[in-house]
Formats: C-alpha cells, sequence, structure tokens
C-alpha cells in the first residue's frame, strides 16, 4: 500500500484492502489469543488449591478453546475467492409444483441463514411460478467468507414430504439446484467484449412495484462465444439490472478456472445437467420421519424446521472440514 501509484488502480487497491483486513483479523486475533493463554498459564502456576480461582480459570479455558475453534475454522477458507461476496441461484428441478415450492423454501432459508451470520443479503433476480413457489432465484451475500462457506452448498437439494399440492396426499420427491458463484471484479485471463454480447430488455414479471412492472427494465445478457446466458430484473432501473447481470457473467465465465481447482464440487453439481434423483448432495425428510442428511460429510440434523429457518453452519462446517482433509491427503 505504500507504493508510489498504490492508488492508481482504484478497484485493485481496493481488493489489496480487503484482503489485508481479513489478514489483519487472523494475525492479531491470533496473537490476542496466544497473550492470553500465557497469561493463564502464569495465572494457573499461581493458584493453590483455591477452588474458586480453578473454577476461574476453567472458565476461561473453555472460552479461549471456543475461539481457537473459530480460527481453526478460518483457516480452512484456502480457496483464491473464498472471501468474496457469493452469488447464489436457486433453481427448481423435477417435481413439479413441489420443486418450485421447495425452491421458495430454500430461497428463504438462505435469506434467514444470512441474516443469522451478520450478512447482507440482496434479491438479484426471482421468477415466479404461478401455482405456488419460485422457478428460479438468485440472491448476492456479502459478508465474511461468504462465498468460501456458500461453497458447501452447491449441488442438487431433494425434498421427500407428503405434497400440499396432491389431493391424493401421496408422498413426493421434488429437487432443486443451487449455484454458488463469486462475485469478482477482474477475472486474470476473462476479457468480455462489447461485441461479444447480446443485451435484450424487457418488462420485469411476478411480484413487484409499478415501475418494476410496467418498463422494460429488466435485462438478459448472453455471451455469444459461450453460450452462458444471464438476467437480472428485480431492480428499478435497467441500469443497475445491467450491472448486476455483468457481475453474475463475470462469475459464471470464471467457473471453469474454479472448478479446474475443485472437480468435486464440479462433479456434484453440473449446472447444464438434469436436477434430479441420484445427484443428490442432501435430502430434507419430513416424512414418514423429520431428519435432514448431507450425503457427503455424513451430517445429519433432526431438526428439518431449524434448518429451513437457516441452521446451516453444522452441514457448512463439516464440508469444509472434509474439504480440507482432503486437501491434506494431497
Amino acid at each position: 500500500m505504500s507504493e508510489p501509484g498504490f492508488w492508481d488502480d482504484p478497484e485493485g487497491a481496493q481488493e489489496v484492502i480487503r484482503e489485508l483486513k481479513t489478514a489483519k483479523r487472523v494475525v492479531d486475533g491470533l496473537g490476542s489469543l496466544d497473550n492470553e493463554v500465557e497469561d493463564l498459564f502464569e495465572l494457573a502456576e499461581m493458584v493453590d488449591g483455591d477452588a474458586e480461582q480453578e473454577a476461574q480459570i476453567l472458565g476461561e479455558i473453555a472460552t479461549l478453546e471456543s475461539r481457537y475453534e473459530e480460527f481453526e475454522l478460518e483457516a480452512l477458507f484456502f480457496g483464491d475467492h473464498d472471501a468474496r461476496p457469493a452469488i447464489l441461484t436457486i433453481q427448481a428441478g423435477n417435481g413439479g409444483t413441489d420443486a418450485n415450492d421447495f425452491a421458495d423454501m430454500l430461497f428463504r432459508m438462505y435469506k434467514r441463514w444470512a441474516d443469522a451470520e451478520g450478512m447482507k443479503c440482496e434479491v438479484i433476480d426471482v421468477t415466479v411460478n404461478d401455482e405456488a413457489g419460485i422457478k428460479m432465484g438468485q440472491l448476492k451475500i456479502t459478508g465474511e467468507y461468504a462465498y468460501g462457506r456458500l461453497r458447501a452448498e452447491m449441488g442438487v437439494h431433494r425434498l421427500i414430504r407428503i405434497s400440499p399440492f396432491n389431493s391424493a396426499g401421496k408422498r413426493q420427491t421434488s429437487f432443486v439446484g443451487i449455484d454458488v458463484i463469486p462475485e469478482l471484479d477482474n477475472v486474470a485471463g476473462i476479457e468480455i467484449l462489447d461485441k461479444d454480447l447480446r443485451i435484450d430488455t424487457y418488462r420485469a414479471g411476478g411480484k413487484g412495484g409499478q415501475h418494476v412492472n410496467t418498463s422494460d427494465s429488466a435485462v438478459r445478457i448472453t455471451h455469444l462465444p459461450t453460450g452462458v446466458v444471464v438476467q437480472c430484473q428485480n431492480q428499478r432501473s435497467q441500469h443497475k439490472n445491467r450491472a448486476a447481470a455483468m457481475t453474475v457473467l463475470k462469475g459464471r465465465l470464471a467457473r471453469p478456472q474454479e472448478m479446474e481447482r475443485e472437480k468435486e464440487v464440479a462433479s456434484a453439481y453440473d449446472a447444464t445437467g438434469e436436477i434430479a434423483f441420484g445427484s443428490q448432495i442432501r435430502t430434507y425428510t419430513l416424512q414418514p420421519y423429520t431428519l435432514v442428511k448431507d450425503h457427503r460429510t455424513n451430517t445429519e440434523v433432526g431438526n428439518v424446521a431449524a434448518v429451513l429457518d437457516g441452521r446451516l453452519n453444522d452441514f457448512i462446517e463439516a464440508w469444509l472440514r472434509r474439504q480440507a482433509s482432503k486437501r491434506e491427503q494431497k
């Protein structure tokens, strides 16, 4: 940062500052923890059979262990873009209206998770289904290691329940695909040329204010060389929708690079593949019993309602530790 011309590239400078803040938080935090451990050792040497002081020390040890576990978890974020904001796409798959309803449930779940973690959550795009639920929803989630944590959610999610849309009351299985990409300002090796883009504007559909539904503010961008299509219709301004769509496009074009580093994630969910049985990473069972099971880590939570209300950290942390373990084995 002390180099001459550091601010000549404002976007690059902001990226460096963001990396610095993350590094300082870890280094300063560990330094503070180390000092407190040394102080605790000194205090323990002074205690001689004092039950009250011993109890106090045991309480402080438990506090320090908890803080250490937080740092240990943070050390699991080794991806190039883990500290970046995440763009999360929820796409209904097989299962008809139940899949649309399940997509809406997951849309709400991730918003609740972001709120509980103190993260900022913005709706980029939503396509509402006529009967119930949504066909597709897209969120931008900004916070500490948003992308690094939400990478654990990428894949096919399965719901098993008695369908509220089935008059015979039969059990229904439905599927939703979750796709997660980092929000990137500049992507090394990727250049997006204006001549390679086809930009269409149209009137937004579904729920929205008067301006959203009465003007051609929605934007769809097609990257002609790759065929990648992104869209955004949730903002009032066409300019803002275009900017949001371009952000998503950059992330999607960067995906092959990311997937090369994370081949297991690539095999877990192919964005062009079918969102159906056989490829699920997690199952949410409401009948005949209640259980959420992650098939990659075998993590299980019996309180399905709590999970759908945003309790995802058990699954995320188990996946991160598994990824770190596989990395160490290599």
